[in-house]
């Protein structure tokens, strides 16, 4: 698609697809899911614009509660992803927008996959 003419209709495919494969930044021992980005685009996907959603998570990334992960967004996650920006496009980053999934109302929505080892921040 063409990003000058099509901007919209862009914009509209990506706010409601079918599938979206993500991460978060922190898992509660309780479950509690925790998203934080600069843009927000993947935020409305994962809360209810998209059909399913698939989360594959470092188990480094569970927390002991949302008072916890918010730490590990704005102390950890924030600065290593701000130090990514700038070297990947000279920007900084920034936590602009965070989501908290508490329970997805949807059977099979959302469907979290925990790997044992490190990935992302």
């Amino acid at each position: 698609m063409d990003r000058e003419t099509e901007a919209q209709e862009i914009r509209r495919l990506g706010a409601a697809p079918d599938v979206m494969l993500g991460s978060v930044h922190a898992v509660t021992e309780t479950g509690s899911l925790l998203a934080a980005s600069m843009s927000g685009s993947q935020l409305g996907p994962y809360v209810s614009g998209a059909g399913r959603v698939i989360l594959v998570v470092g188990t480094q990334k569970i927390v002991r509660d949302i008072e916890e992960g918010l730490l590990r967004i704005n102390e950890y996650a924030y600065r290593l992803e701000d130090a990514r920006a700038q070297a990947a496009y000279g920007i900084r980053s920034a936590v602009n927008k965070i989501v908290v999934i508490n329970r997805e109302i949807t059977p099979g929505r959302i469907t979290v996959v925990l790997v044992d080892e490190v990935l992302g921040f």
